[in-house]
């Protein structure tokens, strides 16, 4: 764990580079070329056309993730607000190939934010720019002792104090030791990042706010999807769960550091240690019931056959180790099913607490929906949930508000929202989206109302200040618009909507080429951009370069068909 987090350096990388480490992505239309130059990591996106490069961006790679037992994934950083890189290198094959989740139409390129919650599990605690959505003043490097064990100041005060603790004899208390507490605290410990899963924040908690010793539902809930096939395909990070699922978990006192040391690395670890735990309950190898023969073939290997190295549903190119222990989970007896049959989706399962409550589980299918499955089953289940809920309106409300918006009822939100002062939201993404459900009205001075509050509470997140922005822009006051692109661009200037739109700015106020230059900025960051590729057209017709003009208009048609604009511009100049 502690190596789970670096700077990007030739020591870190695990990977191979070179010609073949090129990587196509069909759906984007995009090329990803990894490289090294002057002990400093690029990835190069580009763009072909009839053999020429059309498209080409380079970005700096700051941070890898990974120790390199599976897979070495890449971070970008710009000016502290954290990144993924499109490509990932898997270890275990030895390819380059898209990140996982990048892969069929899933390409965010250089856009996927790396949020706290992802980067409080692969890594130790940063220190987290409050008001942002991922900005980080400093970044550690790797898993710290204080993760497992606790905060170490009274530890550190009583040792330097000569206060010393016999550990053979008795416990310290100065520090946790997770040997020391309950089995559920134990696990409620490993599966803060060996559980991943649909993670609902409880109100008014962070991602930083769990430590050694609390249960974990007092900061967070972790749900998962089960399907038909569950019990055979699995996400990679899934461990507790699926020991959880095992008749040796069931019918023991059994938690992960049963079998696994966290201070040495599975990778060094012999078979045998994990073996001979096995064998302190199954006393005997013969105790099992596959025959001698077959037995002898395996080495008495009980973990190679009851805990098979498995592929995941989320992460290709990797093989990871099943924790459901079973008879029936076993090289000798696992039957697969016809991976072409389609699965049938059963519901949400929370595994942070016995039973969920209805308000709990509504959270669980809207966050569902949010990041893994936009489908209407999850939104047909919330509302089920929501209205099987009894806790009282101001408890309910941020969800309601919230399914509403994934439903697009952008109406029901207003109605909703008439229903509690605007002084009483607490929650910026509740502000948003009704500031959202405005702007969609035309209803400009309300939705900034609304779009203010949200920046209020989160004054660094550059979406929300991008949509301020363009409400101040539809009511005319551009030179508020005009401070909100600049103050994004400032923070981050590789943010393509804020560069089209102060561009568009600088051009009605007949500053062309200063207008032209920032949208040409947008468009090399983002070549599909449809609104900053009108705005460029637009600007080219006014130069009277009418046949480059209708070049971009072209190109604008071939990305999206069904762009009105672009088909009315091109129809009229023609």
């Amino acid at each position: 764990m502690g190596r789970s987090f670096d700077h990007a350096t030739l020591t870190k990388t695990d990977a191979k580079f070179g010609d073949y480490a090129l990587v196509y992505d069909y759906e984007s239309d995009f090329y990803y070329f990894p490289f090294f130059k002057d002990s400093t990591m690029f990835v190069t996106e580009f763009r072909l056309e009839d053999g020429d490069t059309i498209h080409q961006r380079t970005e700096k790679i700051s941070y890898i993730i990974g120790s390199g037992q599976h897979t070495n994934s890449h971070i970008l950083n710009y000016g502290g607000y954290i990144f993924q890189a499109p490509v990932t290198y898997y270890t275990q094959e030895e390819k380059w190939d898209m990140a996982p989740g990048f892969r069929d139409g899933g390409n965010l390129r250089f856009a996927r934010y790396l949020t706290t919650e992802c980067i409080t599990c692969h890594n130790h605690f940063p220190k987290f720019e409050k008001g942002s959505f991922n900005k980080y003043a400093e970044m550690p490097t790797g898993i710290e002792c204080e993760r497992c064990h606790g905060p170490g100041e009274i530890h550190v005060k009583e040792k330097l104090a000569g206060e010393l603790i016999d550990t053979s004899k008795y416990v310290d208390y100065s520090i946790v030791n997770p040997r020391y507490l309950s089995r559920d605290l134990q696990m409620d410990l490993c599966q803060r990042c060996h559980l991943q899963g649909i993670v609902v924040l409880e109100e008014g908690r962070t991602f930083f706010d769990f430590k050694p010793g609390m249960q974990l539902n007092e900061v967070l809930n972790v749900f998962l999807p089960r399907y038909t096939n569950s019990h055979e395909k699995f996400i990679m990070v899934s461990q507790a769960d699926r020991l959880r699922l095992s008749e040796c978990y069931l019918n023991s006192e059994m938690s992960c550091i049963t079998c696994h040391n966290p201070h040495k690395s599975v990778e060094i670890t012999d078979k045998v240690n994990f073996n001979k735990t096995c064998l302190n309950c199954h006393k005997s190898p013969r105790a099992c019931s596959v025959v001698e023969e077959k037995r002898l073939n395996e080495h008495n290997d009980c973990v190679s056959c009851h805990t098979p190295k498995s592929g995941s549903i989320d992460i290709p190119h990797v093989n990871i180790t099943d924790h459901f222990i079973s008879k029936n989970n076993s090289k000798f007896s696992k039957n697969i099913t016809n991976s072409n049959e389609r699965a049938q989706f059963l519901g949400l399962k929370i595994l942070t607490k016995e039973k969920a409550t209805p308000l709990e589980m509504a959270k669980g299918y809207l966050a569902t929906f949010d990041k893994y499955v936009e489908s209407l089953i999850m939104l047909d289940s919330a509302k089920y949930y929501l209205d099987q809920s009894n806790q009282p309106f101001e408890e309910k409300f941020n969800t309601m508000i919230h399914y509403a918006f994934a439903k697009k009822e952008y109406q029901n939100i207003l109605q909703v929202a008439s229903k509690i002062p605007s002084e009483k939201i607490k929650n910026e993404w509740t502000a948003y989206r009704i500031g959202q459900a405005f702007f969609n009205n035309r209803d400009f001075e309300n939705a900034i109302k609304y779009f203010e509050k949200a920046t209020e509470f989160t004054p660094l997140n550059l979406e929300f200040r991008e949509k301020l922005g363009t409400a101040y822009f539809n009511l005319n006051q551009i030179e508020k618009a005009k401070m909100e692109y600049e103050f994004v661009l400032k923070e981050n200037e590789k943010r393509p909507i804020a560069l089209c739109n102060l561009g568009y700015i600088y051009v009605l106020r007949e500053v062309i080429q200063k207008g032209e230059a920032l949208i040409d900025k947008a468009i090399l960051l983002d070549p599909d951009d449809e609104q900053a590729l009108l705005n460029k057209a637009a600007i080219l017709f006014v130069k009277q370069e009418n046949e480059e003009g209708i070049k971009i208009l072209k190109r604008i048609l071939k990305i999206n068909p069904k762009n009105e604009k672009a088909q009315q511009a091109l129809n009229q100049v023609q």
